[in-house]
């Protein structure tokens, strides 16, 4: 599947050869493609075209500066600080896997490479960067529609809803652009796995046969689902505003989704929620059948 001759891959790492194999399946598939060859040469790229790069596959080894210390310095960047990063890293470093998603790193490609991960993985992270990227445009152009709101209750049924309103009660807060991407995913994830049914695994196939919102469509107009609603209840006080939302789905096991799952890291989805946890809300908490969430945003100076 090709992609937007605009999305472009920094590819950093020491190795030549891996490299020119990265280079060779991205190009192919429509990416443009800068190359660095160790974490000094990184940052100096991310310097010079912080507004063109889209996406950094990263060794996580490397000599002198490794891939930590850049993804350390891209997280300190307010420019970058949302640029998504693919980590390359061994099958069996699980604990390198949990260091780097604490780091902020959502996405992972193990060595030796598969040329249709690398893809699948690459192409979520884009599509993840250009939606957090959709979202905050409309914040900054966006007034204070809710300033004089303490309270209020919403009922939305598609995508294009969710991510309106969560424009709308991301400016209402402190810090709106980290807020809105969390709102984002919390209020699809109520749509596509509550209100349509569409399981993990089955969402996994979806994207890789690049049917998902061909399926969503189809589900969205199934009679069964016509007259279902998320439900979004607003409550702001001097303290907090706290946001819960509320499917009419079967419910699941959120325990496992809190944070990212070693396990799941080379998924090409799974991360809204634990992503939603870290940088959008003070607390996360579900309740019912997993089917009801209330994120919190804490207003008061001891925060």
């Amino acid at each position: 599947m090709s992609t937007n001759k605009a999305d472009t891959v920094l590819v950093v790492d020491d190795a030549e050869p891996n490299r020119l194999f990265l280079e060779a399946h991205l190009k192919a598939a429509g990416y443009q493609v800068l190359e660095a060859t160790d974490g000094d040469e990184a940052i100096s790229v991310l310097v010079d075209y912080q507004d063109a790069v889209d996406v950094v596959l990263l060794d996580r080894r490397m000599p002198r500066v490794d891939g930590m210390d850049v993804l350390a310095w891209i997280k300190k960047q307010a420019p970058l600080k949302s640029l998504p990063v693919i980590f390359q890293t061994a099958a069996d470093s699980e604990k390198e896997i949990v260091e780097g998603i604490d780091a902020g790193a959502y996405y992972y490609l193990t060595k030796p490479y598969e040329p249709g991960l690398v893809l699948s993985i690459t192409r979520a992270a884009v599509e993840d960067y250009n939606h957090h990227r959709a979202l905050q445009k409309e914040v900054s152009s966006r007034a204070e529609t809710l300033a004089l709101m303490t309270e209020g209750r919403f009922l939305i049924q598609t995508l294009g809803q969710a991510n309106d309103l969560a424009v709308t009660l991301a400016n209402r807060m402190p810090d709106p652009d980290s807020r809105v991407l969390g709102i984002s995913e919390l209020l699809i994830n109520a749509i596509e796995h509550g209100n349509l049914g569409i399981s993990y695994e089955e969402k996994t196939r979806l994207i890789a046969n690049g049917r998902l919102v061909k399926e969503i469509n189809r589900r969205a107009v199934n009679p069964q689902n016509t007259g279902k609603y998320v439900t979004v209840y607003w409550q702001c006080d001097r303290e907090k505003i706290s946001i819960t939302i509320t499917d009419e789905g079967q419910g699941f096991d959120w325990k496992s989704y809190l944070d990212i799952d070693p396990d799941r890291v080379f998924d090409s989805h799974g991360r809204g929620i634990a992503i939603a946890r870290r940088m959008s809300f003070d607390t996360l908490e579900f309740s019912g059948k997993g089917n009801v969430v209330t994120g919190t945003v804490l207003l008061s100076p001891a925060r």
